[in-house]
């Protein structure tokens, strides 16, 4: 896990008292009363020690698992700094379309009683609605980057009067390339506004960026960097390719598995999938980057309306998908990255919730699967199902927690999958990590 550099600062705790509710903080009665309107009684860790930050003035990175009210951390002291009517003034970036939605609905929310307007600017939808936001002045813009530097090289975006920048996901932002227009659109703002990073993980890169953009951060952490939420119980599957979508229907077919996310690896993945659970008259929906935007948002309104049980869907999908009652999240495919495993899982056990995260895990992913187990660093159950397992391997008792241990020096590590047999194949699965004293 990547070090933190000596010039940002630790704030959080410094032995001062947290507050437990928000009239702590000092907002506005209009603020106080949105929060009230939401349901929110209890400040989460990561506003406790970001928004009286943000209320002083400070650079912030804050570093906060999926599901703890960050957006809540920058926007409700940001919302009670606003002059209503004075143009644009806070531009929120995220990484995806959904997220940016879900980011401007939950201004809105948090914006109750007041005159402050919030504008979602995204490629994939038409211009005339961004262009009218953008001449009306409005106050809060939440954009992705791309459509936002189209829009400032048509003229149309003049972002001089921003005075809060928030990147929310930095991380992700990263991970897709953005950082070039990340840096384009910070060029294209006036006075060095106050800039505030947010996301669940915080790698190398991010901490080159936060450098690079603010001054004298404060470096808040909620909970460590990569961490899943509590409430998650976490298992993987040990499967063959060729079974993948047959083991998936098994476990649909299970009591509690009510509410299905399903991420898979690629667009056309998610497609093949979806035409499975339909023969299988299993209901279900798909969101990738080649649908477009009104068909991603139809999709997502039908699960979270419960007109359809299991949601296929590229990584696009995990982040900005804050959708209460989410019982199960499955990684069809081994992500690569274990931040994305993070958040993937973390669309699951929201507010408080509890859930389950499921991984299947070929053969061919046994590397990977090993690096997220390592990267994470704990081990995930383990379960063998004679009908599906590439080891085949027994099943395995979920209360039975004795496990045949594997000595390092077998060399089973050192072998590609395909040349292990059924028997170092389950040891392997069974101890994707190297052993350390246990």
């Amino acid at each position: 896990m990547a070090a933190r550099p000596e010039s940002i600062r630790r704030e959080a705790g410094h032995g001062l008292t947290q507050p437990t509710d928000f009239a702590a903080f000092g907002l506005s009665e209009l603020r106080l009363a949105a929060v009230q309107a939401l349901g929110w009684t209890t400040p989460t860790p990561i506003q406790q020690q970001a928004i009286p930050l943000v209320m002083a003035g400070r650079d912030v990175v804050g570093i906060a698992r999926t599901g703890t009210g960050k957006t809540g951390a920058f926007m409700l002291p940001v919302l009670d700094s606003l002059k209503a009517g004075g143009g644009l003034q806070v531009l929120v970036l995220c990484p995806t379309r959904e997220l940016a939605q879900q980011v401007s609905e939950d201004t809105v929310a948090l914006a109750r009683g007041s005159s402050f307007r919030s504008t979602v600017i995204c490629g994939g939808v038409a211009y005339g609605p961004q262009l009218d936001a953008l001449k009306r002045g409005d106050e809060v813009i939440v954009a992705t980057p791309g459509r936002l530097i189209d829009l400032q090289n048509r003229g149309s975006a003049r972002l001089k009067g921003v005075r809060r920048l928030i990147l929310d996901e930095a991380d992700r932002m990263l991970d897709m390339g953005f950082r070039p227009q990340i840096e384009a659109v910070v060029r294209g703002l006036g006075k060095r506004p106050q800039t505030l990073l947010f996301s669940a993980t915080m790698p190398n890169a991010v901490h080159a960026l936060a450098l690079r953009m603010t001054r004298d951060p404060a470096w808040v952490e909620a909970s460590p960097s990569g961490t899943t939420a509590h409430g998650i119980s976490e298992i993987a599957y040990s499967v063959r390719p060729d079974r993948k979508p047959d083991l998936l229907v098994h476990l649909l077919d299970q009591p509690g598995w009510d509410q299905v996310l399903v991420f898979t690896r690629t667009k056309v993945g998610a497609d093949v999938l979806k035409t499975r659970l339909d023969r299988a008259r299993i209901s279900c929906d798909v969101i990738h980057g080649d649908r477009h935007m009104r068909h991603r948002t139809r999709a997502i309104d039908r699960f979270t309306e419960g007109e359809v049980r299991v949601l296929v869907a590229t990584d696009i999908a995990q982040r900005g998908l804050d959708i209460e009652g989410i019982s199960h999240v499955v990684n069809y495919d081994v992500p690569l990255d274990p931040g994305d495993y993070v958040h993937r899982v973390g669309r699951t056990a929201r507010a408080g919730a509890t859930g389950e995260a499921v991984t299947f895990v070929t053969s061919a992913d046994l590397g990977a699967f090993r690096t997220l187990e390592y990267e994470l660093e704990r081990k995930l159950e383990k379960i063998h199902h004679p009908d599906f397992d590439f080891a085949g391997g027994s099943p395995t008792d979920r209360q039975d927690g004795s496990r045949k241990r594997t000595r390092s020096g077998r060399g089973t590590g050192s072998k590609a999958g395909e040349r292990l047999d059924p028997e170092e194949l389950a040891a392997l699965l069974s101890h994707a990590t190297e052993e350390s004293g246990e």
